[in-house]
């Protein structure tokens, strides 16, 4: 039997409805539709052609970027704040927008939706691509008759991880990039040069020095093997990403992340800056703390930090409260664990998490600008090591000979 879409009047014309029903063609699907005192509108196969088209594009899609899924969130936010339907709302984004994995998302969610399920349950099978945290934010709001509030909490959480991925993404490019050009100058400088100075060196009639000889074999060797060269690296990179996943390879990497200095702070507050702002938001929005909690560790990425808010969130299902479960996590912020406390006694805990996520966005923002300034001078030293032993390696030939 196929299924069929349909929009009906009901109640002498006044009301329209929609939804589905089964019949094996359009005859019977009207009659069933007659049967339950409605008047049809409109009937359409929900097995069209392009119905399957979109179908199978949607069901293609394993994601979105963080980009479209901060228009897609916010062209419904401000569509169901005006007080338009759900439906309609999302109709005018499959018409709209520009995105094209976007408007076959949203083509599936109508149709769910039509179909009698809410939003957070027709996004409940799209959580590969949003995620718990965003999941449950939309279903406690629609709990709670608060969507629209909901949907603008949600959105200064997705522009929020947005302008931090920037900033961290920001730090690091320029080293990257410097790191990669540096990678680039050694290969040339191995592969081509030194090998045109061989014969040069050969008649000069003495020993090479050990480190000349030694980028003069790696020259040779990256120039006769580069295919098994490039094999072994992205072998060797495949090998690490796979231990890395490793739990207790992961745990012993993260923890001594966590020791070193400067990129401890920088890892630590781009990782409670989220935390903070999903606990906020989800406090806000009338979701128990532990749940919040549980929600708000989802955006944490550091095993160690995962693991010690995970113990917080066991505690304060005992009965013990946030601030002094918090205590015994060596990397929060003592300012942090002040204010908390500072909320839960005075019954304000909503406004001391909303100034929470302000403190942890200024450090960051300094972490940041330190991590930057500190950076800088590192890589001139680590480029004029490079230079320093390039150089001294193709010319300490040239000095023993004219020494002689």
């Amino acid at each position: 039997m196929a299924v069929y879409i349909y929009s009906a009047f009901k109640e002498n014309n006044k009301i329209i409805v929609t939804g589905r029903v089964e019949a094996s063609d359009l005859t019977e699907a009207r009659r069933k539709i007659k049967d339950m005192d409605l008047t049809p509108i409109s009937l359409v196969d929900e097995e069209t052609k392009e119905d399957k088209k979109a179908k199978s594009i949607g069901g293609a899609i394993s994601s979105l970027s963080l980009r479209e899924k901060i228009d897609f969130t916010s062209t419904l936010e401000i569509l169901t704040s005006t007080g338009i339907p759900i439906i309609e709302a999302l109709l005018f984004i499959e018409q709209n927008s520009n995105s094209k994995r976007v408007r076959s998302m949203t083509h599936e969610f109508r149709k769910q939706i039509i179909g009698g399920s809410t939003l957070g349950e027709t996004l409940e099978k799209y959580r590969n691509i949003f995620g718990r945290v965003y999941i449950g934010l939309v279903k406690a709001g629609e709990d709670s008759g608060e969507l629209d509030k909901t949907l603008v909490r949600m959105l200064e959480l997705l522009n929020k991880q947005d302008n931090i991925k920037s900033k961290v993404v920001g730090a690091l490019i320029y080293p990257s990039i410097v790191i990669l050009l540096a990678v680039v100058a050694i290969l040339v400088m191995l592969i081509f040069v030194f090998p045109a100075f061989d014969e040069m060196f050969n008649n000069l009639g003495k020993p090479l020095p050990w480190i000349t000889r030694t980028c003069m074999d790696a020259g040779i060797f990256l120039k006769t093997y580069w295919a098994l060269c490039i094999v072994a690296a992205v072998c060797i990179v495949v090998a690490l990403k796979q231990v890395y996943q490793n739990p207790s390879v992961r745990r012993v990497i993260d923890n001594f992340v966590l020791s070193i200095p400067m990129l401890s702070d920088l890892l630590k507050f781009s990782n409670f800056s989220n935390f903070i702002a999903v606990l906020q938001v989800a406090y806000e929005a009338g979701i128990p703390i532990v749940d919040c909690l549980f929600l708000a560790n989802l955006t944490i990425d550091n095993h160690v930090l995962k693991t010690s808010i995970m113990q917080v969130a066991s505690k304060v299902q005992q009965g013990t409260h946030l601030s002094v479960a918090l205590k015994g996590i060596p990397q929060v912020p003592t300012m942090m664990q002040f204010m908390i406390a500072t909320g839960e006694q005075s019954g304000r805990l909503g406004d001391s998490l909303y100034h929470c996520v302000n403190f942890i966005d200024k450090k960051l923002d300094n972490v940041i600008e330190g991590f930057t300034k500190m950076i800088e001078p590192l890589l001139m030293l680590f480029i004029g090591v490079i230079v320093g032993v390039l150089g001294l390696a193709l010319y300490m030939p040239l000095f023993q000979a004219y020494q002689q």
